[in-house]
């Protein structure tokens, strides 16, 4: 399953642009609220320094690609309506937005960081709209949707508390749906102070708290700071650094991320999505005002920026919000290839702290069934089925079965 991530934010905001960046989709970009009806479902990609360069070998990959040394490996992105307060309560097309948007591994917050957007969603005058208050309205509605989902259910968890079920699992039950896990409700009820407090002791103090903390910890979140080019945004940037500083804040561009993918797609200029830099191909088929649009790209956007920050967010967003390892699993480690000698074939991402027993359930289910353990490819040890993957792992696993690598 890809890892999916969901664009989130009000409308006007650049989610659209953001997302057919990303993914080269065709999502309809227009200046009133609520283009997006529906959520709108694309592959994008996250990118890291392929295994083969160092080997000096040429790979043949299966489930990703490998461009320039890069590897791609495809994700989901959802682009959600947008939210309006009162979202949680079903104002607008906040149960769809809300309910796709919590079933997500991560969410990406896009926000206007010039300021023209107002409170509503609606474009305004540059520096009218405050994007700190937009980041602070649509993370209430997250977590008034959590705990409406809490005391939706507040009958069903007590019954299972008085059954003697432990208040951990009660109240996962209740959240599995959209993500949570078991640590990350006990992580919150620690946080809180709430893990020994009876739940029918729980007031509306309480499962506010608790529901604050929960969406926080099962849906990591990274803001996008967009329109960084437009005239104001670089103190908005700065303010929302300072208010939010316990979240990663990426100022981006979206708008010239995909002029630049749209002229790679045709071929006009040689483009690696999250490069700092770009190379004219076709000097000669590019209109005066394409040519001043790239300059100011690599002027205003490149210069200033180092990129535009489209794929730095996706890429931040898997490897360190969601903290996953790239790892390859091969059959053959002298040849670094499958049974059917294709070359570093699949890149798996794993979660930090996967083991390699969770690798063996991840690539089918069966594989776990006489693991012994693995080889190292780049120092020839084994590996234990309890060794924890790191990025860039290249491993072979054996069984007992076969007494071959698999």
């Amino acid at each position: 399953m890809p890892i999916k991530i969901g664009l989130i934010g009000k409308t006007n905001t650049g989610k659209t642009t953001f997302f057919n960046s990303a993914t080269l989709s065709g999502g309809e970009i227009s200046t009133y609220p609520f283009t997006t009806k529906k959520p709108e479902r694309g592959t994008g990609n996250a990118i890291t320094p392929c295994v083969h360069t160092e080997f000096s070998i040429r790979d043949n990959p299966q489930n990703s690609k490998c461009t320039d040394g890069w590897r791609f490996i495809p994700i989901e992105l959802i682009d959600l309506p947008g939210l309006i307060k009162g979202a949680w309560a079903g104002k607008g097309l906040g149960n769809q937005f809300l309910s796709i948007a919590t079933q997500s591994d991560a969410l990406l917050h896009v926000v206007d960081v010039s300021g023209s957007v107002d409170a509503s969603g609606r474009i305004t005058e540059v520096g009218q709209g405050d994007p700190i208050a937009d980041v602070s309205d649509i993370e209430e509605e997250l977590i008034m949707w959590y705990q409406k989902l809490l005391e939706g259910n507040r009958e069903k968890i007590s019954k299972l508390v008085n059954s003697e079920t432990e208040l951990m699992l009660a109240i996962t039950d209740v959240f599995r749906g959209i993500g949570v896990k078991e640590i990350h409700v006990k992580e919150a009820l620690k946080v809180t102070g709430l893990e020994d407090k009876h739940f029918d002791n729980f007031d509306m103090i309480d499962s506010k708290k608790f529901s604050a903390h929960l969406r926080k910890i099962s849906k990591p979140t990274l803001i996008v700071a967009n329109k960084i080019d437009l005239p104001g945004a670089d103190k908005n940037f700065d303010r929302l650094r300072e208010k939010y500083v316990d979240t990663i804040i990426i100022p981006a561009s979206a708008d010239s991320e995909l002029s630049l993918r749209r002229a790679e797609q045709k071929g006009l200029i040689k483009y690696v999505p999250g490069s700092e830099q770009f190379e004219i191909l076709h000097k000669e088929a590019l209109a005066k005002r394409q040519l001043d649009a790239l300059e100011f790209i690599t002027k205003g956007i490149l210069g200033e920026y180092m990129r535009t920050g489209v794929q730095f967010a996706i890429n931040v967003t898997v490897f360190k919000l969601l903290k996953m390892n790239s790892v390859y699993p091969v059959a053959d480690p002298e040849k670094l290839s499958d049974r059917k000698g294709r070359i570093l074939p699949d890149l798996i991402l794993m979660k930090d702290g996967s083991t390699i027993e969770d690798l063996a359930k991840e690539i089918h289910s069966d594989l776990t069934k006489g693991l012994l353990y693995a080889k190292d490819v780049r120092y020839g040890v084994r590996l234990p089925v309890t060794y924890q993957l790191r990025d860039r792992d290249i491993v072979s696993l054996v069984s007992a079965k076969t007494k071959k690598s698999i």
